[in-house]
């Protein structure tokens, strides 16, 4: 009996969370899109991002590479003056994680960033590293996790989504998160999808751009990405990202808008970024 009421529960709420979901939307900064992630609040992703990334900075050493952190905190720091508003108030961190082996990088609700010291293998200049650091902040203010968690929830039912919408449900709503930013216990879940990497790499160009970034830098940063990923096993960044050659296409397609915002950028006398990492 009890098992009977939890399904038609369950049901319930997917079909009202389907409508929910019509019906709750966004506009995307820069791509203009209208995302749809309304069965979450941004608070609750907050809270539940927060509370992961510190438990990453206990699981993962921290790097105390002088070069590696000072990039990252120039770096950072720029693109979030330019992000501003697009992001639910952020108390921005900056953190490298020491793994040379982590060809990878992430942006969480809160303003926390992370990198990998094995990014700095294709992120040689500031340039490179802005454009990493715009694509995945970009996950976060176009509300990707938010719409990976409402969806999870409609195909999840009532107890996972009860668990994601409050923050609670202790390792269920840890676990939600994680897999929502395609973070798992070994730092390689899901991910996000294509059409989700295509408008990070939309919003992120345009981030470093106008924080004063040469957007340029994006066609050779894809093609040693493409390098790195040529062997048996493709870096962690490229494991749900679009083709390599789908990527540097779209990039070349978006380049125009974005060198416009670069030189606008210049012209308020911000400086190019052109110091290579040794």
């Amino acid at each position: 009996m009890k098992s009977k009421f939890l399904m038609k529960l369950s049901l319930a709420l997917a079909v009202v969370g389907a409508i929910f979901l019509q019906t709750s939307c966004s506009t995307v900064p820069v791509s203009g899109r209208h995302s749809m992630g309304g069965l979450v609040s941004d608070t609750a992703v907050v809270e539940m991002s927060v509370e992961q990334f510190e438990a990453m900075k206990k699981q993962f050493p921290v790097s105390r590479n002088p070069k590696y952190n000072a990039m990252l905190q120039e770096v950072g720091n720029n693109i979030a003056m330019v992000v501003g508003y697009d992001i639910l108030n952020p108390d921005w961190e900056f953190v490298v994680f020491e793994d040379p082996g982590a060809i990878n990088a992430l942006a969480m609700a809160g303003g926390k960033v992370g990198v990998f010291t094995g990014i700095f293998k294709v992120a040689k200049t500031k340039d490179d590293l802005a454009i990493v650091i715009g694509h995945e902040i970009a996950h976060v203010s176009a509300k990707h996790v938010n719409e990976r968690l409402s969806k999870a929830m409609i195909g999840q039912g009532v107890g996972a989504g009860l668990a994601v919408i409050t923050g609670g449900g202790g390792t269920l709503a840890g676990s939600a998160i994680m897999s929502a930013y395609g973070l798992g216990s070994q730092l390689g879940g899901l991910g996000f999808n294509r059409r989700m990497e295509s408008e990070a790499d939309e919003i992120g160009l345009i981030y470093a751009a106008r924080a004063g970034y040469n957007p340029r830098a994006a066609i050779a940063l894809w093609e040693r990405m493409a390098e790195e990923g040529s062997g048996d096993a493709p870096p962690e960044f490229f494991s749900t990202h679009p083709s390599h050659d789908t990527r540097i296409m779209n990039i070349h397609a978006l380049l125009p808008k974005a060198i416009e915002e670069y030189e606008l950028a210049k012209s308020g006398g911000i400086r190019e970024n052109i110091i290579i990492i040794e």
